[in-house]
């Protein structure tokens, strides 16, 4: 409508039955709308609503596996993580050592790259494994996109940025 001194922009308003809203008070002039302001906010609310709708929210899953697995209890805890990657959320995968397991953290690292080949289809680790006490782990994000196909590579990756 152009420059609209105030009091006639409200006379309109109300001729229309509409409300006369400022939408951006810091511009010279400052700007208004003509519009149903509850409709306004009632459509503002069903787009938050539907955005949240949206927004998957990633968890960080966590499984544990032992360093002396059997065939079976593998495939079952790596269809887990395979679950898990399918609902998009990234799995922080743990190897428990116990004991005099500790001295052998290659074993860990064996059972973390057949994890990473299974699902290799589905997702990527993210990093090298780390060792935390007792414990070995490694995350691993779903999608393909991008990331390195296989532990050796993640490793490889790591590697490369750090030098």
């Amino acid at each position: 409508m152009g420059i609209v001194d105030t009091k006639d922009a409200l006379a309109r308003a109300r001729e229309l039955s509409l409300d006369l809203v400022m939408v951006s008070p810091n511009a010279v002039p400052p700007v208004c709308r003509l519009l149903d302001y509850g409709r306004f906010r009632f459509e503002q609310q069903q787009n938050e609503k539907e955005n949240r709708k949206r927004v998957r929210s990633q968890e960080v899953k966590s499984i544990k596996f032992r360093v002396k697995i059997d065939e079976n209890d593998f495939k079952t805890k790596t269809n887990h993580v395979r679950r898990f990657l399918d609902e998009g959320h990234k799995v922080k995968v743990t190897i428990m050592f116990r004991g005099r397991e500790r001295t052998h953290p290659e074993l860990g690292e064996r059972i973390l790259q057949r994890v990473a080949e299974t699902l290799r289809d589905i997702g990527q680790p993210e990093g090298a494994p780390s060792i935390a006490g007792m414990d070995m782990n490694m995350i691993i994000a779903p999608g393909s996109q991008g990331r390195p196909h296989s532990l050796e590579e993640s490793q490889g990756a790591v590697a490369e940025a750090g030098a």
